[in-house]
């Protein structure tokens, strides 16, 4: 488990990292999300003793950072593998060398790498790759040696930084996959740092949005998209309010499959009576579970009985521009 307590950053006086609250658990993969210079990588490097902070708690399974010497933070980082967005190999060693590498540094037993080694090639499905250079290797081969790599120390944690930021879509895909199957498969704890809103998305269980060096807002990330709060929208460039009808009351309707049916609007103009326009809609994938939303213009008397209506349903609604309901 990661704890961290009103962490500080600096650099030459400016504020880096500034009153950080996060926790991550054991099991999840959690995504530090927000645009370049917003504080992400800095927070990870603190979390692998790279970086020191200035003040506040960082404890990894109660191992608290600043605490300790190098030597110490050296024999520590065994328990985190950190994989990087231009995967960092050493182009004159093979595939097995590269994974060996750590294993070596650390004066493993020959067997034991070797048995390692290759269940580690089983994992990312590159068994046929074993003697191959990464120059000759796709971007996609080149990021799983370096998740093989950054595995063959058995850590409990998984640092990723842009890990898919160099990788087209479908690579990313196949990546983000391998990331959740070794999850799920080894337990390990995945800290994902990205911009790409994608990549939260697909495999994130919870997130939070950093901005100008502060968290702006965390928690699950289903929560955190029905919620949009302002840091998600800057992110996203929501701009559906600026397109809205004039007349009428917009309400905008937030729901999962589990809240409420897709028939929504067809039950609801039958049951009430009343008629709207329909004027924006869109259905996203957050791991395994889907969200949509949907704007509806409404005669303003007509409000309060589609509000009742859509709270006895389960479902989220808002009257934009208007506090939340």
């Amino acid at each position: 488990m990661i704890e961290i307590y009103n962490l500080q950053k600096s650099y030459d006086n400016t504020k880096i990292l500034k009153n950080i609250d996060l926790t991550i658990l054991d099991g999840e993969i959690y995504g530090l999300v927000g645009r370049s210079g917003a504080g992400k990588s800095t927070l990870l490097r603190c979390m692998n003793g790279l970086e020191q902070y200035d003040s506040g708690s960082l404890k990894i399974n109660g191992f608290e950072i600043k605490d300790h010497s190098a030597q110490e933070i050296r024999q520590f980082r065994k328990n985190i593998g950190m994989i990087f967005q231009h995967f960092s190999l050493m182009e004159r060693k093979t595939v097995y060398q590269n994974i060996a590498l750590p294993m070596e540094c650390w004066n493993y037993p020959k067997k034991e790498i070797d048995k390692r080694v290759k269940e580690l090639l089983k994992i990312v499905d590159l068994e046929d790759k074993i003697n191959e250079r990464p120059r000759s290797l796709s971007g996609g081969q080149k990021q799983r040696v370096a998740i093989a790599r950054a595995l063959s120390l058995n850590p409990k944690i998984l640092l990723c930084d842009e890990a898919t930021s160099a990788l087209d879509p479908k690579t990313t895909q196949s990546i983000l996959l391998l990331l959740k199957k070794i999850n799920e498969t080894l337990g390990i704890a995945v800290v994902l740092v990205t911009h790409q809103m994608s990549v939260v998305r697909q495999v994130c269980n919870k997130m939070c949005i950093l901005e100008n060096g502060e968290i702006t807002a965390k928690g699950a990330v289903g929560e955190i998209f029905m919620k949009r709060p302002q840091s998600l929208k800057n992110l996203l460039g929501d701009d559906e309010e600026e397109v809205l009808p004039l007349n009428g009351t917009n309400i905008k309707i937030t729901y999962t499959e589990a809240s409420v049916n897709e028939r929504v609007l067809s039950d609801m103009a039958q049951k009430l009576g009343i008629g709207f326009s329909l004027v924006w809609a869109k259905t996203e994938k957050y791991r395994d579970m889907v969200l949509g939303w949907v704007i509806i213009n409404v005669d303003e008397a007509n409000v309060p009985v589609v509000g009742e209506y859509l709270t006895g349903l389960r479902a989220r609604w808002e009257v934009l521009n208007n506090e939340s309901q």
